[in-house]
């Protein structure tokens, strides 16, 4: 059985086990549809439900659909509308058509009538904002519970979700390397995003999230999206946030890089990226994915000691919630078909959760470590002013020498893991990189 009829195969078995948890007796997902502007026609980029694209590889045929009942074949109703207004969506030919029925329809109306009064009895999962979809009398519009039970099981890839991460990765990593060319031939933050897109010819709403392109002090601001069209006079430091995407799949990629390849800054980067592949050698199966974020909050708290940032020993500067202001944000997240990847609180698939920690509210994974997980490692070390204004009169913090750190805005390095048994595991990124 070759990888994506191993897949197929695990997702009909998952989906028999929620519904059959869940009372159900089928399950309608719905692939969505575009959205337009308030008071206006022009449409969003269209983005398909993920759990449309767990079954199959297609992500741009907005109003499609699967039907599934357990025992019987998926029914893919593809939407191919009559429409002289736009290009027509190009389905080739592909292994995945060998495992469904395909009912190719140009109407809604087809598929309820194809289905008839088995419509009444299924669990519906997707968008529903747009007629007729948002009267189709089905027995359940997103059932939480069923939702809870594929969620949850869904943080374990399959070998074929696996090749879709490497290829992303692959190609966000040959795109990163074009923008690192850019940011040391001077361009703008602007020029940069562009010779990114262009290094793996994508459009930018192919992306699976807005990249953040940010020089000097616009590294520490962590969303930072917009995009200076002039270059500075100087341009101290990079960091980059950008992914790409595969039949659905998301690479989630971070950089950080010094115009001078010695000096404070380039050796702040070399130590974050060290305590971050430290880190990696201690994920391991039945860790919690918590311990990690604090073992690696200490790791950032002795950089910090060490680069004469804040005063004292590493225990100390995360005791007093110091590490917590350069390093606010949490270690990672799954990753798969979203880039933040559904699942990171759910203690079982019945839909129970943990509580979150107040002292690291962002964190956004607090499962326990499990081989066939895969998910991101990103610490980062950032001068970020409204968050240091709560320890303004902490005597800890040398106040120069974090002047000195923020016109090149701060560091992070951020990877994709997937767990392997025993600690042997592989790391998307770096790998994706070591291929050019």
């Amino acid at each position: 059985m070759n990888s994506y009829a191993a897949h197929i195969a695990a997702v009909q078995a998952r989906f028999d086990a929620a519904l059959a948890a869940t009372d159900f007796e089928s399950v309608l997902v719905y692939a969505g549809q575009p959205r337009v502007a308030f008071l206006d026609d022009n449409a969003a980029p269209f983005k398909v439900n993920p759990l449309f694209k767990y079954w199959i590889p297609v992500t741009d045929s907005p109003k499609s659909a699967i039907f599934y009942t357990p025992g019987e074949r998926p029914v893919v109703f593809l939407f191919q509308p009559r429409d002289f207004w736009h290009a027509a969506v190009k389905i080739a030919p592909a292994e995945w058509q060998e495992h469904v029925e395909l009912v190719v329809i140009d109407e809604l109306d087809k598929l309820t009538a194809h289905l008839g009064d088995k419509i009444k009895t299924t669990a519906f999962l997707g968008e529903d904002f747009a007629e007729p979809v948002k009267s189709w009398p089905v027995r359940a519009r997103n059932p939480q519970n069923l939702i809870d039970h594929l969620h949850f099981h869904r943080a374990l890839k399959t070998d074929w979700e696996i090749e879709n991460l490497r290829v992303a990765n692959e190609r966000a990593a040959k795109a990163h390397l074009a923008a690192k060319e850019a940011f040391f031939a001077g361009k703008s933050e602007l020029e940069i995003h562009h010779a990114y897109l262009a290094a793996i010819n994508f459009r930018e709403s192919e992306l699976p999230y807005n990249s953040i392109v940010g020089l000097n002090e616009h590294g520490a601001i962590l969303h930072y999206d917009v995009y200076e069209t002039s270059a500075p006079a100087e341009s101290r430091s990079f960091l980059i946030d950008a992914g790409a995407t595969y039949r659905g799949y998301c690479a989630d990629i971070t950089r950080t890089y010094s115009r001078s390849e010695t000096g404070f800054f380039a050796d702040l980067v070399n130590a974050v990226d060290t305590a971050q592949q430290e880190l990696l050698t201690e994920i391991k199966p039945g860790l919690n994915y918590y311990q990690l974020h604090v073992s690696q909050h200490l790791k950032i708290a002795q950089i910090l000691s060490d680069f004469d940032l804040v005063r004292g020993s590493a225990e100390s500067i995360y005791e007093q919630g110091f590490s917590s202001a350069f390093f606010p944000h949490g270690l990672g997240h799954f990753i798969g078909l979203q880039v933040h990847d559904v699942g990171g609180f759910l203690r079982n698939d019945r839909g129970d959760l943990y509580d979150r920690d107040p002292r690291h509210p962002f964190l956004r994974l607090l499962r326990p470590i499990e081989a066939g997980q895969v998910f991101t490692i990103e610490p980062g070390l950032y001068v970020v002013d409204q968050l240091l204004e709560a320890h303004a009169d902490a005597k800890e913090l040398n106040w120069e020498r974090i002047d000195e750190l923020r016109p090149y805005g701060g560091v992070r390095i951020e990877d994709s893991i997937v767990v392997g048994e025993n600690g042997n595991n592989e790391n998307l990124t770096r790998d994706a990189f070591a291929k050019f």
